[in-house]
Formats: structure tokens, C-alpha cells, sequence
């Protein structure tokens, strides 16, 4: 036999080597991969390597409840994991929490019959559907849907489907909670068989949690009957496991310290920036615009050169914020973590299908800080779930009396507007140690970006973007009062005083960290994205428009009105621009006067501004009032097709606006007050009417 040569020893350990590999499929030297590795890529779509196919998912995890959800600042989503945790936990349901944006659709004509289907859906803005249900909405509503089987909606597809839904809106909007009722009709019409009726939360009235408890309850009941599902006594089940490593320190470098991903980690942060990805920005300018002491309001320059980062006028920029110092301190305090703030532990969910909120290894202090809502409202059945961990047998009488009375847990929790520490605190000032941390992972939201209309013109200043932020502080009156902090707006008062000098910036004593994981966002730079809006500008400039926006509302008109003066200096014809501007004194919050003078130079006759003061007399004057008293104006600029825009407050505001222009539209045209209602709703079904209103 002749003697092997070394280039075919070379070879053969080669193919031996890709022999083990293969059929050992890296199980001797494979890593685990870090699931925030990537996480900019998983905009659009499932995970590289993932299912897109719902059923064999459940099937591969022996599942046999999806609860999808549309989401878009993290309620619905909340919600759905709670129904996903009450269903496990109550009736034995293996469940599975499912966004709508990883999974395809086509193939839910094979939904087997002993499985159910649970649809938590937010309406977001006119009607609209969150960002990552869009394509779900688009398809099951569609004239033309079709499935893998072929069948059209006369062929009943979706008959095998048992379904529940339960809508999150708000009844300031014209469109409450369309999204649901949409979907829902849609699936019935496809065959699909209802469960139990669809609920519908009202955040418009307060109402959103209580709204959806009272739902839940006859849900689960029809369900049981439905399935053959047994109920059970509810025992707390971690959904993740928490080890603390004490082989790691916040020094090791791939300890998360707050970066959203391991790009940002290790330094190598790349776009796309999106919803999953922040853009870390450099502020180049904040000022304070408001000119009375105790009240702020920002107006800050964010620039995204070099980002890749693009918006057009009547966008909105999302920041994503960072929990106040107080309260972290609060929050890991009350549970007995202060001295182990900065202890690494490692999270990983219990059930495959179980995703973690936030990148690990991290520390307590991290976890807190940059990605739990610990600021925000808190569930009566969250309070009902920790009564069990109680430090003592009172403290546990009355957090379950708190999580079973809800007129009870009105009056002591919600009017309050006390979050979760502060709730645990009044209950029992005694730490709280033998709650998990697991549970609270469950039970509080992920930290969400907030969302602000873009101040500028994308025509005049393409890479720099302007905010303009009222600096939210509220007053809670009451044997104990409290004072509730705009987590955000807060946070950007620390970046400007900051900016302007102050070495430690500690506004209302909250007390941000502010030079971020790792001082990387030191120099005053501010995690951002953009989210674009229909909210937008004739695509004619010589189009007329008119625009209410009292207060910061006035944020995306001074980008129209920036924009419409560049067009007139660059000698395009520009249509009449009406602006309707309210504050309270001219001498303490008029945003912008002296912008406004100099618009008025550019565009001439073509613009007019006309203000409401609400202070500045006895007699209390707001915009409605004003566009009431040119009513002649209005209705000939809207005969001329103008665009009408209304920006702020959609409980009160907003709606008397749609209110007065129906009564001007009837009073300046002979017509009757329903005729003058028929053709405001026309308006907005045709776009010619827009809001970007908040509540």
C-alpha cells in the first residue's frame, strides 16, 4: 500500500473534521448565540434561521395557544403576555406570545381545531395599525386574500380557527379601536369561529386596565367550556431564570450595561436605525424657550449626519430614555437589591419560546435603568400577584384587597399615579425580598421610546432635527401627594442643562445617567430614531392650509411654516398659511414670537397667525374660540380645498376643533348641523383633515 503524502493527510483530517461537524452539528465547540447579537436586523421579519411558519413553531414546542399581538408603545404587548402567563398558569394552556411582524399568514387555513388564537391588537394614531401589525392588517382585510389551500373568502377558510380578540384604543380619536373591529369582522367573515365577544380598552376614559380585566374574566370561562380546559388553582411559575455570576463583573466586556445590542456593545454600532436599533446622537443645540421659572420647555437640535437617517417634514423622532436615578434607587432598594445593583446576571426563559425583554449577561442596575418601565402605571393584577411575596401577613391582607377591589385600587393606586415602588413602599416600608425578580420582569412593560413630532422643515435643515418638548411635571394632591416626572422630557432637561454647563444635572431631583452605558453617550448624545408620519404637507405648496396647534402642538407647524418660507425665498407660489396658535401669556410661553415675525418677512400676505391667550385675562380665550371668530376665513379656504391640520390634546382640544369647524361648515353654507358633521367626516376620510393629536 503505498505511504500517504502529506497533502493527503492534509486532506483526510480535513474530511474527518467535516464529517464530526456535520453530524455534530458544533455541539463540542458551539457558543451560544447572543439573541441581541443583531437585533437592528430583525426589523422587518423573524430572526435569520426562524420559522416564519406559526403552526410548526407551535407544533415544534408542543403549543397549543398563540397569543399574537400589534403593539406599538408596548401595552398590547404587555397584555398579551399576561393572557399568555393566566393561561398557562390557570387552564394549563401551553401558550405561545407571538408579533404579528415575525410570522407569515397564509398558511392560518390549516389552524387546527384544537387550538386557539388570541389577537391583542392597538389601534395607533387615525385608526391606523401599529407598525408591526401593518402587514397582518393589510393582508387578512384584503379583497384579495388568499391562503396556502387556495380558498377565496366564499370558501370559509379560516372555519378550523377558534378565535379571541381584545382591542386597546382610545375614544378621543374619531376612529376608537378600529383595528380590532376590523380584524375581527374580517376573521368572521373568513370563517373563522369567535369564542367569547371582543373587548375593547378605553384609554381615552382611564378605563384601558380596568376594561380589560372586566374582559378576561367571561373570556377565560367561555374558553374553558369551549376547549374542555380544566381551571386550576394559579401558582407564580417564573417564565425566565436569573443566575447571578460571580465569575462576571460590569468590567467584563460582554457585560450589558444598557446597550440595546452587542453591536452597540462592542463599540461597532451600524445602521439601519430603526425601531430596534437607536442611533446614538450627538445634541449640537437645547435652549430653554419657555421664559417663566418652574415650568420648561425644550427646544433641542439632534443631528443624524452620517447616520443614514432620513425624514420628511411632519415626521416624529423617537428617544429612547433612561429611568431617573430616584427612582432606580427606589426600585432596587424596596426589593432588598441596593447593595447587589451591580451584581451580572444572566436571564434565559424557561420555555423555548419565552423571549428575554433585554440583552444578558447585565447587571440589576443596568436591567432597571435602561429597559423596565418601572415609572409607569401599575395593574391590579400585578399587585394581586405579589400579594403572595409579601414581607408580612398585613402587608399581604392589603395587596390583596388592593388586586381584587378595583374601587379600592382606584383611590389608592391609580388616582395617586404611584408606580410600583411607591406602592410597595406605602404598603410596607420593609424590603420586599422575597419577591423575584423574575415576577417583575413579567409584570412591568419594556421601556419604550417616546415619540415627538419633528420641529423642522426636512427641505431646510435635512440632517439636523428639532424637537420641541414641554417638560411634563405633574402634581397629585392628596395626605400624601405626589409629584409624577415625564421620564423623557426629564431626562432631555438633563441633557441641556448639562449642555449649558451644570456638571451634575439633577432635575427634580431624578438625577439621570446621563452620559449612558460605558459614557457612551457622553458629549451630550441622545439614542434616537425616526418614525414617519402621514401627518404631511400638500404635495402642491400653492395648496392652502390651515393649522390649530395650541401649546407644544405647534411642534410639526413650525416645521410646515419653515418649509413653506423656503419655498417662497426659492420663488415658488405658496398657497395661504393659517396658523392658530394658544398659550397661556404671551410674555411667558408664546414658542417661537420671534420665528413667527420672521416667516411673516418670507411669506407675506400668505401667512397669518392668529392666538389664543388662556391666561392673559380674566376671560379665558383658547383656539376653538379663534377659529370660530374667522369662520368666513376658514370656510372660503377650505372651498378652495385647503388642508386642515390639528396638532395637541385629542381629549378636549382636538375634538371641540372637529366640533367648530362641522358648525362653521354649516353656518357659512346654509346647511344643517348633521350635514355640517357629514362633511368634516368626509375631510378625513379623504385626508383633507389630519391630526396628530396625544391624550
Amino acid at each position: 500500500m503505498a505511504q500517504l503524502d502529506t497533502l493527503d493527510l492534509i486532506v483526510l483530517v480535513a474530511l474527518l473534521i467535516g464529517t464530526a461537524a456535520y453530524f455534530s452539528k458544533g455541539t463540542y465547540w458551539g457558543v451560544p448565540k447572543d439573541p441581541y447579537a443583531a437585533s437592528f436586523t430583525n426589523a422587518n421579519g423573524a430572526k435569520a434561521g426562524k420559522t416564519r411558519n406559526i403552526l410548526e413553531k407551535m407544533d415544534e414546542s408542543g403549543k397549543n395557544a398563540v397569543v399574537f399581538y400589534g403593539s406599538q408603545t408596548g401595552t398590547a404587548e404587555d397584555y398579551a403576555s399576561r393572557l399568555a402567563k393566566e393561561g398557562s398558569s390557570r387552564f394549563g394552556l401551553k401558550t405561545i406570545v407571538a408579533d404579528l411582524e415575525d410570522y407569515d399568514y397564509e398558511n392560518l387555513d390549516t389552524f387546527p381545531e384544537d387550538k386557539v388564537a388570541i389577537f391583542v391588537l392597538a389601534t395607533y394614531g387615525e385608526g391606523e395599525p401599529t407598525d408591526n401589525a401593518v402587514d397582518f392588517f393589510e393582508f387578512i382585510t384584503g379583497d384579495d386574500v388568499s391562503f396556502s389551500g387556495g380558498g377565496g373568502v366564499d370558501d370559509k377558510p379560516l372555519s378550523s380557527m377558534k378565535f379571541v380578540a381584545f382591542g386597546l384604543g382610545n375614544n378621543t380619536y374619531e376612529h376608537y379601536n378600529a383595528l380590532v373591529r376590523k380584524v375581527n369582522d374580517s376573521l368572521i367573515k373568513l370563517g373563522a369561529q369567535r369564542i367569547s365577544a371582543a373587548g375593547e380598552g378605553d384609554d381615552g376614559a382611564g378605563t384601558m386596565e380596568e376594561d380589560f380585566l372586566a374582559w378576561k374574566e367571561p373570556m377565560w370561562t367561555e374558553l374553558a367550556e369551549k376547549m374542555n380546559l380544566e381551571e386550576r388553582e394559579a401558582v407564580y411559575e417564573a417564565t425566565f431564570g436569573i443566575t447571578e455570576r460571580e465569575d462576571l463583573s460590569p468590567d467584563t466586556n460582554d457585560v450589558y450595561l444598557g446597550e440595546p445590542n452587542k453591536n452597540h456593545l462592542e463599540g461597532t454600532s451600524k445602521g439601519p436605525y430603526n425601531s430596534h436599533n437607536p442611533y446614538i446622537a450627538p445634541i449640537v443645540e437645547s435652549r430653554e424657550i419657555f421664559t417663566v421659572k418652574g415650568r420648561n420647555c425644550l427646544h433641542m437640535e439632534i443631528d443624524v449626519s452620517g447616520s443614514n437617517l432620513t425624514y420628511q417634514t411632519g415626521d416624529h423622532i423617537a428617544v429612547w430614555p433612561t429611568n431617573g436615578g430616584k427612582e432606580v434607587d427606589r426600585f432596587l432598594n424596596i426589593l432588598g437589591l441596593g447593595d447587589r445593583r451591580h451584581t451580572v446576571i444572566s436571564v434565559k426563559g424557561l420555555d423555548p419560546t419565552a423571549r428575554v425583554p433585554f440583552p444578558t449577561p447585565t447587571t440589576y442596575d443596568a436591567a432597571v435603568r435602561y429597559h423596565m418601565e418601572i415609572c409607569g402605571p401599575v395593574s391590579r393584577q400585578c399587585v394581586a400577584s405579589l400579594a403572595a411575596f409579601a414581607p408580612n401577613e398585613g402587608s399581604k391582607a392589603e395587596m390583596t384587597r388592593l388586586g381584587e377591589d378595583k374601587d379600592y385600587f382606584k383611590e389608592k393606586v391609580s388616582d395617586q399615579r404611584l408606580n410600583i415602588a411607591q406602592l410597595l413602599e406605602r404598603v410596607c416600608e420593609s424590603k420586599w425580598t422575597s419577591v423575584p425578580f423574575s415576577i417583575m420582569m413579567e409584570s412591568i412593560q419594556k421601556l419604550q421610546p417616546r415619540y415627538y413630532s419633528i420641529s423642522s422643515s426636512s427641505l431646510v435643515q435635512k440632517t439636523k432635527i428639532s424637537i420641541t418638548a414641554v417638560v411634563e411635571e405633574v402634581h397629585i394632591p392628596g395626605p400624601k401627594p405626589n409629584i409624577v416626572k415625564g421620564v423623557t422630557t426629564n431626562y432631555l432637561l438633563a441633557l441641556k442643562q448639562k449642555q449649558h454647563g451644570e456638571p451634575d444635572p439633577d432635575p427634580h431631583g431624578l438625577t439621570y445617567a446621563i452620559t449612558g452605558p460605558r459614557n457612551k453617550y457622553d458629549g451630550c448624545h441622545v439614542p434616537v430614531h425616526v418614525r414617519h408620519s402621514n401627518f404631511k404637507l400638500p404635495s402642491d405648496p400653492s395648496k392652502p392650509v390651515i393649522m390649530v396647534g395650541p401649546g407644544s402642538g405647534v411642534a410639526p407647524f413650525r416645521g410646515f411654516i419653515q418649509e413653506r418660507a423656503a419655498q417662497a425665498k426659492a420663488g415658488e407660489q405658496v398657497g395661504k398659511t393659517i396658523l392658530f396658535y394658544g398659550c397661556r401669556k404671551p410674555s411667558e410661553d408664546f414658542l417661537y414670537k420671534e420665528e413667527w415675525e420672521m416667516y411673516k418677512q418670507a411669506l407675506g400676505d400668505s401667512f397669518e397667525l392668529f392666538t389664543a391667550f388662556s391666561r392673559e385675562t380674566s376671560q379665558k380665550v383658547y383656539v376653538q374660540q379663534r377659529l370660530s371668530e374667522q369662520a368666513a376665513l376658514v370656510n372660503e379656504l377650505l372651498q378652495q380645498k385647503a388642508n386642515f391640520y390639528v396638532c395637541g390634546d385629542a381629549a378636549n382640544m382636538a375634538r371641540e376643533v372637529s366640533v367648530v369647524l362641522g358648525q362653521i361648515i354649516s353656518s357659512q353654507r346654509g346647511l344643517s348641523a348633521e350635514k355640517g358633521e357629514e362633511i368634516v367626516k368626509s375631510m378625513r376620510s379623504s385626508n383633507q383633515y389630519q391630526e396628530d393629536v396625544w391624550s
